[in-house]
């Protein structure tokens, strides 16, 4: 079995990136490592006649996006009250940051009011949230239309495209080309050769579907079949079976949590016992434990760098910064998540473009945002006026489930 190589030209241009954003988002924006605090969730401030930048995040608490939303009010909190020891200076003022978080239920509906009221009631500078497709895509209509900056936590490649219609609205989570042509490279590595891909309904699939047939081709390997999977909440029984049809050599399972490990447990009672392989909507704890531990043991996900954060080799203001919020997640919650930082960094960004902006206009926001060249929490982004969503690809890498953990693939 062949070790995949790894891109010297990635490691450099990973390198610049993070040479250049130095102290741009961790340092400027008040970070503070180190220092600790014992106090609650940093939801409001503790001096209400202080200037804030307020920002609203419509989250999925409850409902099916449950998985993947509560990690980002843990992680939002986390950041909040770690800006707030010092505040942001904002031209001649230091703000602090204000959070209103809203449950929207994985209801897109939800989403969509709860944007507009807090918009145009609570009169927030930004929207942060929608870690579904479905979800974050409601948000974009309301946040373009009311021009208020929106930075989506969810994947799914069409949230900021087209452009010309999307101007207010940036993503944080990584390209579906991106990441399908990570896991080509792997799978080609692993000489698997008749791929079936297991896609998720909705957004979030249709990317993934697009960008796996184009990685595969370009690769020469094989797509035998591609299987969606029905709406959640109804049985994936039914097209586990049809993807395991015909013994194929690997099964890519391309959705998110809690969906990807029912979808693996699914496969392996359908027969297939070849490697699995998930997209990053799949790292979350829900995944890994209970009935679905046995059948994602040794499956493979392509992920941001953030999962594997070292505690003993820091040599960087961003690494510390990773460092410092891992260590204070697993502290307050017991275990962390790799998708968690995406919260942390919506946050970090909106305080980084206030800041560079001297302002908290929504306008101003909005344009200092697409400046932004920054390694954040998760990874690097590069923002540009012609390119507002995706993490740096070579912010990637593998990982393996063993022991009912995120390992490090080499």
């Amino acid at each position: 079995m062949a070790t995949p190589a790894l891109d010297s030209s990635l490691l450099t241009r990973r390198g610049v990136l993070a040479a250049a954003a130095g102290t741009l988002l961790l340092t400027a924006c008040g970070e503070q490592q180190g220092q600790r605090s014992d106090e609650g969730p940093a939801t409001s401030t503790a001096d209400p006649g202080r200037h804030e930048l307020v920002i609203g995040a419509s989250l999925e608490l409850t409902g099916r996006g449950a998985a993947l939303g509560v990690l980002q009010q843990r992680a939002m909190e986390i950041t909040v009250e770690s800006l707030n020891l010092t505040g942001i200076p904002v031209g001649n003022l230091r703000r602090a940051v204000r959070l209103e978080i809203r449950d929207n239920r994985s209801d897109p509906r939800e989403a969509a009011r709860q944007a507009t009221e807090l918009t145009r009631r609570d009169q927030v500078h930004a929207l942060v949230g929608g870690t579904s497709a479905e979800t974050s895509m409601a948000i974009v209509e309301v946040a373009q239309n009311l021009q208020v900056p929106f930075v989506s936590l969810a994947a799914g490649d069409d949230i900021v495209l087209p452009l010309a219609q999307r101007t207010y609205i940036y993503k944080l989570t990584p390209d579906a080309g991106d990441v399908a042509r990570r896991m080509a490279r792997l799978i080609n590595s692993l000489e698997v050769r008749r791929v079936v891909l297991l896609a998720a309904d909705g957004l979030h699939g249709d990317s993934g579907v697009r960008a796996v047939r184009s990685a595969l081709r370009d690769l020469d390997l094989e797509l035998t079949r591609v299987v969606r999977l029905p709406a959640s909440g109804r049985s994936f029984t039914s097209a586990a079976r049809r993807a395991a049809a015909g013994g194929p050599d690997g099964v890519i399972v391309w959705g998110t949590a809690p969906d990807s490990g029912t979808a693996a447990r699914e496969l392996r009672r359908a027969g297939h016992r070849g490697p699995l392989f998930f997209d990053p909507g799949a790292v979350a704890e829900d995944t890994l434990i209970g009935s679905n531990a046995a059948a994602v043991e040794g499956a493979y996900a392509v992920h941001p760098a953030c999962l594997a954060a070292s505690t003993l080799t820091t040599t960087t203001t961003a690494e510390l910064a990773r460092r410092d919020f891992t260590y204070r997640y697993i502290q307050r919650h017991g275990s962390f998540s790799g998708f968690a930082p995406y919260g942390s960094d919506a946050v970090r960004l909106l305080a980084a473009a206030a800041r560079a902006a001297t302002s908290v206009d929504r306008g101003r926001l909005r344009a200092y945002l697409q400046t932004q060249v920054t390694e954040g929490i998760s990874g690097g982004y590069a923002f540009a006026p012609i390119r507002h969503g995706g993490m740096e690809r070579d912010s990637l890498g593998v990982y393996v489930v063993s022991q009912r953990a995120w390992t490090r693939y080499s």
